[in-house]
Order: C-alpha cells, then structure tokens, then sequence
C-alpha cells in the first residue's frame, strides 16, 4: 500500500513537472517567435547583406574595414567620449548619491523626481535642450558669446545630465540600505573618516558603483541622438557612423561590420554588468533604508547638500528651462502655432500631428511590449529554469546591445515581400519600439513575479487550476503595480525612441523625435523654434509618465 502511494505520488510529482514544462514553453513561445522574427531576422538580414558578395560571404571585409584609418578614429572616439561620459558622471553624481542615501531634507522626493526626468527624456530632447544652451543663438551665446555646440565638451555634459539620475538611484539606493554603525565602528577604533569610507564603506559600494558605471558606459557607447545633434559632421560614434553609411553612403558593408563590432562590445559590457549585480545581490547584508537618512549636521554637511542642489539646479533644470524659454521666444506662442501649419517642406503634415502619431504609436508598442515582457517574466520566473531558459533570458536584453538604425534599416530590408510586407504597415513603428520596451517590462516585473511564495502556485495547481487561471489569480493580483510600471517604463521608451523610427516612420505620420530631428535640420529660426516647442512637448509628456511612475513604483524600487 505505501509503495502504491509512494508510485502515485512520484507519478503525480512527474505530471506536475510535465505540465510545468509546457506552460513554461507555451510562455516562452511568443516572445520567442517575436524576437525571432522581429528583431534576429532584420538584423541577420541587413549583416548578411552586407557581408555577402555573389553568394560568398565575405568575413575578410571585418579586416578591411578596420584597416581604414575613419573607422579606427570613430571606434576610438566612441569609446574615448563614453568613458570620459561614465567618468565625469561618476564624479559629479555620487556627492549626490550620498545626499540622497543619507540626508533627509523638506522637499526630497520633489528633488529626486526632478533628477529622474532626464532619464527617461528621448535623446533627442536632451540634445535640444542643450542646443539651446550652448548652440548658436543658446543662452551662453548671448550672455557671453560662447558656443560649445560640436565640440566634446557639449557632448559629454549632455551624457552626464542624461545618466545623472542612473548614478544617484543605483548606488544611492544601495547606500541607503548600508548600515552606518559599520563605518561608526571604524571611527571608534581610530580610523580617520576618509579611512572609514575608504575601507568599510566603499567596498560595500563598489558593485553598485561597477553596475552603474557600467550602464552609463553603455548609454554612452551606443549614444545616437545627442552625438547627432551636438556633435556635427566633426565627431561620430559607432551609431552615428552606422547610420551614416546605411542612410547617406550607402555602404552596406561597412555598415555590416560595424554593427557587428558594437554589438560584441555591448554584449561584453552587459556580460560583466549581470557578473556585478550578482556579487551585489550575494555579497551585502541591508537594513531598511528609512532608518539611514537624518536631517544635515554642521556647516560641512548643509555646505555638501546646498551644492548638491546647485548642481542639480545647473545641470539639470537650467537646460530644461531655457529649451521652455526659447519654445516661447515668438510673441503671442508664435513657435507652437507654426506647428498648425504645413509648409510642403520637412513635412507633408502639420508638425502637430507628431504628437497624436507618437501617442498612438507608443500606445500600441506599450501593448505589444507588456504582452511580450510579460510572457516572457512568467517563463523565467520558474527556479528550475535550465540554460535554454537562462538564455532566453540573454535573448531579451539583445535589443539594447544591437544599433536601433541597424534594426530599422533591418526592417526595410527584411519585411519587404509577402506574407511579411510591411512597409506601407503602420504597425512597423510600433513594432521597432517595442524591441526596447520590452527588456524594461521584463526587468520590472521578474523581481516582483521572483518574489511571489511559490507554494502558492503549486497549491493552486493541484486543486486542478490551469496555468493561465493561475497566472490570473495568484501572480496577477500581487504584480498589478510592477506591471503598470512597466508599462509606463515600456510607453517613455516607445516615446522617444529615435534611432530606428528614423528609417521606418513615414513622411505623412511623423513622431515627436523624427519631427524635432528634421526641424534642427533645417536652416532659420521659425524651423528651430518649433524644434524647440516640440521638445517642450514632448518633454511634459514624457514628464507626466514619469509622476506617474512615481506614484505607482514599489518601496523598494529604488534603482532602474
């Protein structure tokens, strides 16, 4: 009788499995065929184009194109300009890191909202905004006759106000949650301060500071719209240069090649970067972090807080306001009623429709990338996940080491013919936008999904419940709030990506950043002044998903 029992236990145990295997392939089914054909398609498509002569694949033209002395100057300024980024961001975001770690001040969560918006601003607007800083006609040329617009130096304050927020929410949330008794301890033994911090506190920080210096390298690496914008025809990175041969050169196949360096280079970075949250998530023992922040003592640290806050007020703020005010420069809101008009130029609409066009387009992509993200979370939520699973997983996070003009090109090259024409199709934008929302949708969520007790699952499996039953009354009621985040991560992305909407946005449907690219390139100041309406625009939106975000976030999210 025990055997018998003991046989229909295992029997039972095997059939669970079983079914836990299916439903975690039939999760693993849809994300998998839309990368497939989405992303891995156009992308081998537009690399085999280009390597490809007579049928032959042509693997000494890599040793070609690095040969040529262009191509070795843009690789080594690409990396030159992001780790110079990642450095200069380092240096003036962890002062600010602290302050938020361990101050509590009147108006903090005003304050780290504020320094999270530029994150989540298109590249494009960010340019802008420092166009109007430091460009022809910006606020310094005014003041003082100076422009810094293509040179280096716009290019890299621009990356730092971009990534400052990446530095302040990554390592000031793990700082917040280390344990100060450990660095007092110090102290009493005999240490100096700067030895306490040097000793105890920064190797606690150091896989924190590793992972967020390593985003920002990467940002920085693969950046497109800021160089393009600030940088002219004198400086250009691996984005820029691939978008240059596809769109105004024509080479494919130096275009092929450099597309397949960036993304080696980028899977390195983000090979090191999952090592470093590893260590991070293993290594350290945290307390809770409202019980870190007290209010400034002595005149050295209200001095640290007031220029924390001035930085903030320079680096930040300053940009974005003077882009409002050069948007309002024309009497009478000139600049914002221009955009009513066609002029049968850049445009074969009114530039206003840009914004119904990017709204529905992010609308859409928002969909497409939770349904996507989501499916794949609940794949990889399962611990007895082998390494087809963990690979999946790497799958996911492709799209942020691949150029997105290589993806849009990609998508005009490969989705050409029958039964996948389309090119004339309105879903190939948001199509291309989802490609990015979807690794943020998956990293919102996997933690959440991660966290949910197991047992629950099984319980509910064996009271005869199907997965997706499953899925809705177990994992949906305590992930409703990660998912709406995601979402408002998935809808800022779509929003403002850039890099392959270029290519695959039509004429007569423009979006918001395509729309401010074309105005700056044009001459004359109603063209730049629009450009400048647009970005405010766009710039409030994506402000408003961000207050959104901040009300729906979790305690614990405190990084990206």
């Amino acid at each position: 009788m025990d055997l018998a029992r003991t046989e229909v236990g295992k029997a039972g145990r095997r059939a669970r499995n079983l079914r836990g295997s299916v439903a975690r392939l039939a999760l693993m089914a849809g994300p998998v065929a839309f990368f497939a054909v989405f992303f891995a398609y156009p992308v081998a498509a537009i690399v085999a184009r280009g390597l490809e002569v007579d049928g032959v694949w042509r693997f000494g033209r890599i040793g070609d194109v690095l040969a040529q002395s262009d191509v070795r100057h843009v690789l080594w300024f690409t990396t030159w300009q992001a780790l110079a980024s990642t450095a200069l961001t380092l240096l003036v975001a962890l002062p600010g890191a602290y302050v938020f770690a361990r101050f509590d001040f009147p108006g903090k969560q005003v304050l780290r909202a504020v320094v999270t918006v530029p994150f989540v601003l298109p590249t494009v607007v960010v340019g802008t905004a420092f166009l109007a800083l430091v460009g022809r006609g910006g606020l310094l040329d005014e003041l003082w006759g100076v422009r810094l617009d293509t040179t280096v130096w716009a290019m890299l304050l621009a990356h730092v106000f971009f990534n400052y927020a990446v530095v302040v929410r990554t390592v000031g949330g793990l700082w917040a949650q280390l344990d100060p008794r450990q660095e007092e301890a110090a102290r009493m033994l005999g240490a100096s301060r700067a030895r306490a911090w040097r000793q105890v506190t920064l190797p606690a920080l150091a896989p924190a500071v590793a992972a967020a210096a390593l985003m920002v390298f990467l940002f920085t690496f693969t950046s497109f719209g800021v160089v393009q914008i600030l940088g002219g025809p004198a400086f250009s990175t691996l984005e820029v240069e691939i978008y240059r041969q596809t769109s105004q050169v024509f080479d494919l196949s130096t275009a092929a090649v450099l597309t397949l360096i960036q993304f080696a280079a980028v899977v390195a970075v983000l090979a090191v970067h999952a090592w470093t949250v590893r260590r991070r998530e293993s290594a350290l023992r945290l307390v809770d972090a409202a019980t870190t922040a007290r209010r400034p003592r002595g005149a050295g640290q209200w001095a640290l807080l007031a220029g924390v806050l001035a930085t903030v007020a320079l680096l930040v703020v300053l940009p974005l306001a003077v882009l409002v005010q050069r948007s309002l420069g024309a009497p009478g809101f000139g600049y914002y009623r221009a955009l009513t008009e066609a002029d049968g130029g850049a445009f074969l609409v009114p530039p206003i429709e840009a914004i119904g066009n990017s709204l529905q387009y992010a609308l859409a992509a928002t969909a497409i990338a939770v349904v996507i993200g989501a499916l794949a979370a609940a794949a990889l939520t399962r611990r007895d996940a082998g390494r087809f699973v963990r690979g999946f997983d790497a799958l996911l996070m492709l799209p942020l080491g691949v150029s997105a003009v290589t993806v849009g090109f990609g998508f005009l090259i490969a989705l050409d013919e029958p039964p996948l024409d389309l090119r004339a199709s309105w879903i190939l934008v948001p199509l291309a936008q989802a490609l990015v929302g979807v690794p943020f949708v998956v990293r919102t969520m996997l933690p959440v999904l991660r966290a949910v007790d197991g047992r629950l699952r099984e319980a509910a499996a064996v009271l005869g419940a199907s997965p997706w039953r499953v899925w809705r009354e177990v994992d949906l009621p305590m992930v409703r709030r990660a998912l709406l985040v995601a979402a408002g991560f998935a809808f800022a992305v779509s929003l403002g990506e850039f890099g392959a909407t270029v290519f695959i946005a039509r004429p007569d449907n423009p979006t918001l950043p395509v729309a401010v690219a074309r105005l700056l390139g044009r001459p004359g100041d109603l063209n730049y002044g629009q450009a400048m309406a647009l970005s405010t625009i766009l710039m409030l939106v994506c402000a408003v998903a961000l207050v959104v975000l901040e009300r729906l976030r979790t305690d614990r999210s405190g990084e990206f």
